[in-house]
């Protein structure tokens, strides 16, 4: 019989060979429907049925119930995702290529690797395992591997919520990215479980003005309107404000790094931790990224109207001072339109499924530390909470300490060490007798 923790690494590759890349809204990808089948298949071996959503052609979303015999029918079930699109990699950047789920050094390389098919495949590892042994886990489970995840969710996670609540509405928690890995700080290793995720806003700044000839004064001019807004949003600092999630994470670090952590060092002291540092930076405060432009068709035109795309992220339970103050940034001249939204994440710190969390954890890697922290980015978290499901980001994996963990989100060369992808087989076996 083969164990979870060899089988998860051939299911990684074989996901990471097959492509889902997604390139976004209104351009053509191979959508998710090969993976939504491999995962099907690799359930079905061990008697679970599944049952698929498309919210468009080959935009695959799959549920399956996992109750067997054994299971506390008396709990609410546990929803368990992990999405299976990937962004989009450029190959020529590639030590290895990206879609070749090679395994190499010691790591299993490919695009997906730790965003998040890594998830997917431990999953499947664990459940078929536990089927396998007739070992059912503490209450009954929901899995759901989801299409769309990296641009929103809107053919994915939103529409299953929306459509198909059924498929998941009577589950009250659920764990997937982003957290569980550990940060090695100094002598002690932290893992991160994350129980908030900021909101987003993606907003749309227009400037009008007469249209004219490029050789005449234009007082109005909309470009210049608009690049002025534009400049002042991209130097703004909005002012810190600490979110429990976060307060409770820089407790730990600072007691972990022997420093108190303020407002002050935050940003110098977490360098100590390594790339975790830039997103822990990003979750002080809102941000606004202003990301495109368009205005004008002709050099000696001026437009009557100029156009830039901005990413914001704000803070859990502060959206409407985050909108007021890019309001008020941009100036009376410059109209603001909120083109997309997903709403900010909260979890209980002190709930009994975190300290499920840390006693696996702890079980496996004795003198670990868990605890919470805000992510600055969105998951599918953002679509289940609109059924009032608490959510909160676990993968477990020991990583090690030199490793830019979170650079490889995105990145080029995306990898995960085989040593973390068995850790965390065993960790989430661990967890399903306790959650």
């Amino acid at each position: 019989m083969v164990a979870a923790e060899d089988e998860v690494v051939g299911f990684l590759s074989d996901l990471i060979r097959i492509d889902t890349q997604n390139p976004g809204p209104g351009l053509a990808g191979p959508g998710e429907r090969v993976a939504a089948d491999y995962v099907a298949e690799k359930l079905g071996d061990v008697g679970i049925e599944c049952e698929v959503y498309e919210a468009a052609p080959r935009r695959t979303t799959l549920v399956a119930r996992w109750e067997p015999d054994g299971v506390d029918r008396t709990l609410p079930p546990l929803l368990l995702h992990g999405h299976t699109d990937v962004v989009p990699a450029v190959a020529a950047d590639w030590t290895v290529p990206p879609l070749s789920g090679a395994v190499e050094d010691g790591c299993v390389w490919g695009r997906g690797a730790i965003d998040m098919k890594d998830f997917d495949a431990m999953l499947l590892a664990v459940v078929r395992q536990r089927v396998r042994e007739g070992r059912p886990p503490r209450r009954p489970i929901r899995l759901v591997f989801t299409a769309d995840e990296e641009c929103g969710g809107v053919l994915g996670a939103v529409p299953l919520v929306r459509q198909h609540p059924e498929t998941v509405a009577d589950c009250r928690q659920a764990v997937g990215e982003v957290g569980g890995f550990s940060v090695t700080a100094d002598a002690a290793r932290l893992y991160l479980v994350q129980t908030a995720e900021k909101g987003l806003a993606w907003l749309k700044l227009i400037a009008e003005g007469p249209a004219g000839h490029g050789s005449m004064r234009h007082a109005d001019n909309a470009v210049t309107e608009l690049a002025a807004a534009v400049a002042r949003l991209g130097a703004h600092r909005f002012p810190q404000r600490l979110h429990p999630a976060q307060a409770a994470f820089l407790d730990a670090a600072g007691a972990a790094l022997g420093v108190e952590i303020t407002a002050d060092n935050v940003e110098e002291t977490l360098a100590r931790l390594g790339s975790i540092a830039r997103m822990v930076a990003a979750t002080m405060s809102h941000t606004v990224n202003p990301t495109m432009l368009d205005a004008g068709y002709k050099v000696n035109v001026v437009p009557g109207r100029a156009t830039a795309q901005v990413d914001g992220r704000y803070l859990p339970g502060r959206r409407d001072e985050f909108i007021a103050a890019v309001t008020e940034v941009i100036g009376p001249k410059v109209r603001l339109e909120i083109l997309h939204e997903q709403t900010s994440v909260e979890a209980d710190l002190a709930s009994a499924l975190v300290g499920a969390m840390r006693t696996s954890i702890e079980r496996h890697d004795p003198g670990a530390q868990v605890v919470p922290y805000l992510l600055s980015a969105g998951t599918d978290a953002k679509a289940w909470t609109e059924l009032g499901i608490e959510c909160y980001g676990f993968v477990p994996l020991r990583l090690p300490a030199d490793l830019d963990f979170t650079g490889l989100f995105h990145g080029v060369d995306e990898r995960v060490p085989i040593e973390s992808l068995q850790f965390g087989v065993r960790v989430l076996d661990e967890f399903l007798d306790l959650a």
